[in-house]
């Protein structure tokens, strides 16, 4: 029953009470827990029967007597409050704020759940984002209202990156852009780098910031991404801007699922994971969208890093089939001091080809891209074969791929953390380390788009 107090429970089990004879709850339900001290702590319903209830506990089980334990149930789910004055905020995994500001006021109330978008009413995603890095906006391209993941390592720079996407996209001609960034199972340090440089950019007052923290309850890291897209379909869909949510690290957020259901006393799956995972992921990444008739919209970069750098680890794999694409980031690249770690030949955007060219970026673009691919995939092969005969006994054409593939990796892969380029730049950039190789190579750029670009090309 809806506010009914229940005194004592059952059994404590890790993150999880367990109270009998409870009648007329839900699944999903919000629950007040008080301690024998008067502490509150909040919870929610997760599994229902006749005889128990299962409350999942949010900051713990710590220091809870079963015979004093008080729970009251509130006839409704775990809700955020959402206002036009949370952009510039900073607030924990629960939606509280973390930055010393206070509540926020006005607005409304809602079910961090959501509601799956309905396929009918979504719009076909077509316009460009500038990132404002080369590797990406010239080569695996984001589009409005796309789910396009990072896939990362341990010890890559996937966090730099995300604040460089952070406070430097935009869409090319509209102001009404803003960005909700979820930091899901961070350290200390990288939350106050978050803090510094989303503050120290300038960029802060149109970005929403979710923070939770390694030490945080575990039970809170579910809770962290819902937060954030629920804030960017308030953002899209009431206030009308376009939205971008970065959400960093989705394998802390699988490490919390399988860590609940193991203390549940789920059937485990595929190296541990619970057998919903692909849906649980497809209920926060299907969020994105662009709605017909809607001025707003939602676009996901969520990051993760790869378990021992495996992209067949069950978070990566089902991420990629059910997102548009994916960036990869290369140990090897960063290695050789190159940042952002781009591999491209392993990235792909599935929307990019409609997103780009005449009326989006530039008409060269499509044969610009397919070009650049080329060249870089000829050049791993010549690399390959170097390794084995030298590099003395190559072609001339395959020493001028090597050369390209070296300027390719450090003028137009490599840039600062806090360098912005527009796609123009990027694209004349392109051009211009394609024309150190010969025009025999230049097989997916038409010749009036060589003569145009390329000045003095080899021969």
């Amino acid at each position: 029953m809806a506010n009914a107090e229940y005194i004592g429970v059952k059994d404590i089990e890790g993150p999880f009470v367990l109270v009998e004879n409870v009648t007329g709850v839900g699944y999903g339900e919000l629950v007040h827990i008080r301690d024998s001290r008067g502490q509150m702590r909040h919870g929610q319903v997760k599994s229902l029967s006749e005889k128990a209830t299962l409350v999942q506990v949010f900051t713990g089980t710590e220091d809870l007597i079963p015979n004093t334990t008080k729970l009251r149930f509130l006839g409704k789910p775990l809700e955020i409050r959402l206002s036009k004055h949370m952009l510039g905020r900073t607030f924990n995994g629960l939606g509280e704020p973390r930055d010393g500001c206070g509540e926020t006021y006005g607005g409304k109330r809602v079910n961090i759940n959501g509601l799956p978008l309905n396929p009918m009413a979504r719009q076909y995603p077509k316009d460009f984002i500038n990132t404002g890095i080369s590797a990406i906006d010239t080569l695996t391209t984001l589009i409005r209202g796309q789910k396009l993941p990072i896939f990362s390592g341990n010890g890559l720079p996937h966090n730099q990156l995300a604040v460089q996407i952070a406070t430097q996209a935009k869409i090319m001609g509209s102001d009404d852009f803003a960005v909700v960034f979820a930091g899901i199972g961070i350290k200390h340090d990288d939350a106050a780098y978050f803090t510094q440089e989303l503050s120290s950019r300038g960029h802060s007052n149109n970005i929403v910031t979710f923070l939770n923290l390694a030490d945080d309850p575990v039970i809170e890291r579910i809770a962290t991404p819902r937060m954030a897209l629920s804030t960017a379909e308030y953002l899209a869909y009431e206030l009308g801007l376009h939205v971008l949510v970065i959400i960093t690290d989705m394998t802390s957020y699988c490490e919390a699922l399988r860590e609940i259901g193991v203390a549940a006393g789920e059937v485990p799956s595929r190296k541990g994971y619970p057998a919903y995972l692909y849906s649980d992921l497809a209920s926060l990444y299907e969020r994105a969208g662009v709605v017909r008739g809607v001025s707003g919209s939602v676009t996901q970069i969520p990051i993760l890093t790869m378990p021992n750098d495996d992209i067949t680890h069950p978070i990566p794999d089902l991420t990629g089939f059910i997102t548009e694409g994916q960036i990869v980031l290369s140990r090897e690249l960063d290695s050789k001091n190159i940042y952002p770690p781009i591999d491209i030949l392993t990235s792909l955007s599935r929307l990019m080809k409609d997103g780009i060219g005449k009326g989006y970026t530039r008409e060269d673009h499509p044969s610009v891209s397919s070009q650049l691919f080329a060249s870089y995939s000829r050049v791993q092969e010549v690399r390959s074969l170097a390794g084995v005969v030298g590099e003395d006994e190559l072609s001339k054409n395959d020493k001028m791929s090597l050369e390209f593939g070296k300027l390719f990796e450090e003028k137009f892969l490599k840039q600062g953390k806090e360098e912005e380029r527009e796609i123009g730049y990027s694209l004349d950039m392109a051009w211009e380390i394609l024309s150190n190789l010969p025009r025999s190579e230049l097989t997916r750029v038409s010749l009036a788009d060589i003569r145009e670009h390329i000045r003095v090309a080899g021969d």
